[in-house]
């Protein structure tokens, strides 16, 4: 009993003392460990959650060690933050480069599958910047923190449209009707339309496969918007 109190009081004394020296570290390494997570910057915070989490939790491993290691790890991020300032090859180097993988409403297929990002990621990075129509986007791209900024269309900005004095706001929404080649049938079915149709339609644009397709919406009007797999797409580079 003597024995699990001593190490009790041992645990609540390294949580006493190791929090205040992991906040103010974490404030030397800078703002940006804390509002955005770079890579080497996400590497850090978890090799720092792991020193002090074997520190706390077993007693057997030297206080003054972990706490020593905290001190390096810091610095060593902020000396590696300087040098991503100093020399821009070095930054690019240990963080992701960002990605464009929208243009003029069309997905990049081939930067997607670069970063390894699924058509449903990208969809629901949209609908949290209230975008539920890729046409609308004139150029969407992915930080190197993984978020995604968008650049819409000037036909689609809520300030021109303002600017303009229009307060009837039509909502444009692009319903996924067809998926890296998978027909959504239930779709067509909400529009009382039949895949015969939506076949025609391709067929006018010379489409003949809907393995072809990577991604396909259609809205509310019927209008229906097509990424292909293959695609010819120029993007421009994007730097930090």
């Amino acid at each position: 009993m003597t024995d699990t109190l001593r190490e009790l009081a041992i645990v609540l004394g390294r949580i006493v003392s190791i929090l205040p020296l992991v906040l103010v570290m974490t404030l030397f390494m800078g703002r940006r460990s804390i509002g955005e997570l770079p890579v080497f910057d996400f590497l850090t915070i978890i090799t720092l959650s792991a020193v002090v989490g074997a520190d706390i939790a077993d007693p057997k491993i030297e206080h003054l060690h972990t706490a020593f290691a905290i001190v390096v790890i810091a610095l060593f991020s902020r000396f590696t933050a300087y040098l991503k300032i100093r020399h821009r090859k070095l930054g690019r180097a240990i963080t992701f480069e960002p990605v464009v993988v929208i243009q003029d409403g069309q997905f990049v297929v081939k930067n997607i599958k670069r970063i390894r990002y699924s058509l449903d990621n990208i969809l629901s990075l949209l609908r949290e910047k209230d975008i539920f129509d890729i046409n609308e986007v004139h150029l969407g791209i992915i930080e190197g923190s993984g978020n995604l900024s968008i650049l819409k269309k000037g036909a689609a900005s809520s300030v021109t449209r303002k600017d303009l004095g229009i307060s009837d706001q039509s909502v444009t929404i692009g319903f996924p009707v067809v998926v890296e080649g998978t027909l959504y049938e239930s779709v067509l079915l909400d529009f009382s339309l039949t895949e015969e149709w939506l076949r025609n339609q391709l067929v006018n644009r010379g489409i003949n496969r809907l393995d072809d397709i990577f991604f396909a919406s259609i809205d509310t009007n019927k209008n229906i918007h097509i990424t292909m797999k293959q695609q010819s797409l120029s993007t421009p580079s994007i730097y930090h």
